[in-house]
């Protein structure tokens, strides 16, 4: 085998063995987060939708994942290779906090991360050959997309559940801080088109993983 071909294996090694860890292994956030109180008691109703909408949560974070690991293994320039990697590492947190309040729900997550994770891994990647300035500007427009759908997450939570809304404001102050972040390194407006696309795609997410 030559060095080329070695080399090439084992990044897909390298790959397969991340989806493997964010799909099955229990993250361990280097973050606590902040102001989070103590699990509280609420009615079977309000436990059962603050699950449903941290599994929603849970399936994003295993989403953005695999978006940052396609983008790095594709971006051109080490400054933005970089940038992804770190982004990811802070995702990593996120990832891990839904997964702890889904536990302390007695919730689950989603049975369809395997195909959220795929889907966003290729979409990451495909951003990145497109060139770092298409590649910023997608994560730019995502992350857009996600701090609204926080929003809204924050909004449909029960006013006692305080500890999940801890953790999805302390993540959508991450995530306007990324796209802000890829905007700064260069990131280009994406067409219209593009946008409402990446908009049907998250919805279709969202409902989902919120039952399934």
């Amino acid at each position: 085998m030559n060095t080329r071909s070695h080399d090439f294996l084992d990044l897909v090694i390298g790959e397969i063995d991340k989806a493997i860890k964010v799909l099955t292994v229990p993250t361990r956030p280097s973050r606590a987060i902040v102001d989070a109180p103590p699990a509280e008691a609420l009615s079977d109703t309000e436990r059962k939708t603050s699950a449903r909408l941290m599994r929603v949560n849970h399936a994003g974070e295993v989403a953005a994942q695999a978006l940052y690991q396609g983008q790095a293994l594709t971006a051109r320039h080490q400054t933005v290779k970089i940038a992804m990697q770190q982004a990811a590492a802070e995702e990593a947190d996120h990832l891990a906090w839904c997964e702890q309040r889904l536990d302390e729900l007695q919730g689950r997550t989603s049975l369809l991360n395997p195909f959220w994770y795929l889907g966003s891994f290729a979409i990451g990647a495909l951003a990145g050959t497109l060139g770092d300035r298409t590649s910023l500007g997608f994560v730019a427009e995502t992350e857009r997309q996600v701090e609204s759908h926080l929003r809204g997450h924050l909004d449909a939570l029960s006013p006692r559940d305080s500890r999940s809304r801890a953790i999805l404001e302390q993540m959508q102050r991450d995530e306007i801080r990324h796209g802000e972040n890829a905007a700064s390194l260069g990131g280009a407006a994406l067409p219209v088109p593009v946008s409402l696309a990446m908009r049907a795609a998250s919805k279709l997410m969202t409902r989902g993983a919120y039952w399934i």
